[in-house]
């Protein structure tokens, strides 16, 4: 347990992300527009009333 914990903070000491930010940001960009496609191509096939 505890030379898993040294491991840790190891990793932690370094300071860097794991994933960069600006990955992270794209595919959360990514999947946002993929769902405003979505909703605005189900709301073509209704009829306005």
């Amino acid at each position: 347990m505890l030379d898993l914990m040294l491991a840790a903070e190891e990793v932690a000491e370094h300071g860097e992300a794991a994933i960069n930010h600006w990955v992270v940001g794209g595919i959360a960009l990514g999947v946002l527009m993929l769902l405003l496609l979505i909703t605005f191509l189900f709301g073509l096939g209704r009829e306005h009333t």
